[in-house]
């Protein structure tokens, strides 16, 4: 899964195999909270919610490649 560009619930999930959707949830609040990832809500029924990368998650690009690559 590339790092780059945004990404809804349902992609981040399916991405991650083995995780359980409280689980997901509740990382992305721990990251989102750190400065990692934007939420961006939209006003659309129903709900649609995309997640990126901040710069402060940028800058772990690489840390993130290698963990991939394992």
């Amino acid at each position: 899964m590339s790092l780059s560009g945004s990404r809804r619930f349902g992609e981040l999930y399916k991405g991650i195999q083995g995780i359980a959707l409280k689980v997901l949830s509740r990382h992305l609040k721990e990251v989102e909270a750190d400065g990692i990832i934007n939420r961006k809500v939209y006003a659309e029924v129903p709900p649609k919610v995309e997640y990126t990368l901040t710069k402060k998650g940028m800058s772990l690009n690489d840390v993130m490649q290698l963990f991939i690559e394992w």
